[in-house]
């Protein structure tokens, strides 16, 4: 019998095994797919020697995880690449913002009357942020807090809404580009704890960058899936679950999964049913002629860049996708173009361009031409560059990576309570009824992103439960 079984060899589900296999338990990993990998893949989507992100391609939360910096995933093949600006957020008239690794430099292209205000909000967490990060990235009550005064005065910058948040700013350069990063978790900037979002992307930039891995995101599934072989952890692929009678017998069972399908799986009923799933993305993959023609030259060396003209159309545009059911007029997107440090990616001259915005949940419409006339209005002749392309709507993405329920990459709304506590109101969210299952996808704290954070929390729980047991 095996201490642990892993449906699902997504980060968080490779992390969990690693985690358990580090400390001497047998541990097995099935995975639907042919492939490792769950939101951290890479693929020829569009042309031959084109090589894409289906879904993450920068990873701020990536290279600041307290989860992966713990294990020596670098030995494994695993090289993070920084471009000269983590991210830039270009305007209409040719000038950008940019978050840089400086905070002097990020603070300078606000303007002079925003210059310290932002030095202010994000200066005081930097010197802690290694501490902070990791006493964020574990609530809950998975370890007790290391530096509880700084995380308490961190809940009082970030708990309430970014809408309030944005009102320090008195000029729209820094409003847009903050309102920006919390649009990263398609969140109404209206939302609870949502200034806290944008914090975390601003000191994640400015502590370790927003990086790509060399050759793209498949790196980092490849390197947790080829240290987890070397600990003696096993790897199933192609090997769909469809009732926890298909595994092995184990002492338990550790779910990288969407609550919906670990309930039907367990049969746990309707133990999940009022968890809410968020909006979905519409996604494009372009293969390029050449770098994007951005107006603003500080677009052109930032890894990712994010397109809203200002910080009213960025809320419109979430409000349409999260409130009103419909697709945006202007959409929000964000952009990565990973040839500004990886020219691996393409062939010479050529580049490999990232680009999605929010939609309804399910929505099935066609957002290319929308999203383009959008890429226009910053970067003037994008479409002549395009070789081609490859879209993804809500239905494509979910049949892709079935955690994707309705498009949303972020396997459950991040809104209200479901921000923190998530998938359950509950102080032990990895545990379920059943006392041999868990779950540790990123229906659970801290919440989406790759870095591996919920399935390292949610490995504590088993390895707890099986040596009381």
């Amino acid at each position: 019998m095996l201490d642990a079984v892993v449906v699902g060899a997504g980060p968080n589900g490779l992390t969990a095994a690693v985690e358990l296999a580090r400390r001497g338990f047998s541990v097995a990993v099935f995975e639907a797919r042919g492939t490792v990998g769950g939101g951290a893949r890479t693929e020829e989507l569009t042309l031959p020697g084109f090589r894409h992100d289906p879904c993450s391609a920068a990873h701020p939360l990536g290279v600041n995880s307290p989860a992966f910096r713990a294990l020596p995933l670098e030995r494994h093949g695993l090289e993070w690449l920084h471009p000269e600006l983590p991210m830039a957020h270009p305007f209409p008239d040719g000038r950008a913002a940019v978050l840089a690794r400086s905070v002097a430099e990020t603070a300078a292209s606000f303007g002079p009357r925003d210059a310290g205000t932002y030095r202010r909000l994000v200066e005081p967490f930097l010197p802690k942020w290694d501490t902070l990060a990791r006493d964020f990235m574990s609530l809950p009550l998975t370890a007790l807090p290391r530096d509880p005064v700084t995380l308490a005065r961190f809940g009082l910058a970030g708990l309430p809404p970014a809408s309030l948040l944005l009102r320090r700013f008195r000029e729209e350069r820094a409003r847009t580009l903050f309102a920006g990063l919390v649009a990263h978790v398609m969140a109404p900037l209206g939302g609870f704890a949502t200034g806290a979002v944008g914090l975390v992307f601003a000191l994640a930039a400015h502590a370790r960058g927003w990086p790509v891995a060399r050759g793209g995101s498949q790196a980092i599934s490849d390197a947790l899936a080829a240290y987890l072989t070397d600990l003696g952890g096993a790897i199933h692929t192609d090997y769909e679950v469809k009732r926890l009678d298909d595994l092995p017998p184990a002492r338990s069972y550790v779910f990288d999964t969407s609550p919906t399908a670990l309930a039907r799986i367990a049969g746990l009923g309707n133990y999940y049913q009022d968890y809410r799933y968020g909006p979905g993305v519409f996604k494009i993959d372009y293969a390029l002629d050449g770098p994007v023609p951005w107006t603003a030259p500080e677009a052109r060396r930032a890894g990712t860049v994010q397109i809203g003209a200002d910080s009213a159309e960025i809320g419109a545009a979430l409000r349409a996708a999260s409130r009103q059911g419909r697709a945006p007029d202007r959409p929000f997107m964000i952009t990565v173009q990973p040839g500004v440090v990886d020219p691996s990616r393409a062939p010479e001259g050529k580049q490999v361009f990232w680009a999605y915005a929010h939609v309804p949940s399910g929505w099935s419409g066609d957002l290319t031409d929308v999203m383009e006339r959008q890429l226009e209005r910053f970067a003037p002749g994008f479409r002549d560059l395009v070789l081609a392309r490859a879209t993804a709507g809500p239905a494509e993405l979910a049949a892709r990576n079935a955690n994707y329920v309705g498009g949303d990459i972020g396997t459950g709304a991040v809104s209200g309570l479901q921000v923190l506590l998530r998938p359950k109101l509950s102080l032990f969210p990895y545990g379920t009824p059943h006392p041999a299952v868990f779950i540790c996808s990123s229906a659970t704290p801290p919440g989406p992103g790759v870095h591996g954070m919920s399935g390292h929390n949610a490995a504590k729980a088993v390895w707890r439960r099986l040596r009381q047991t």
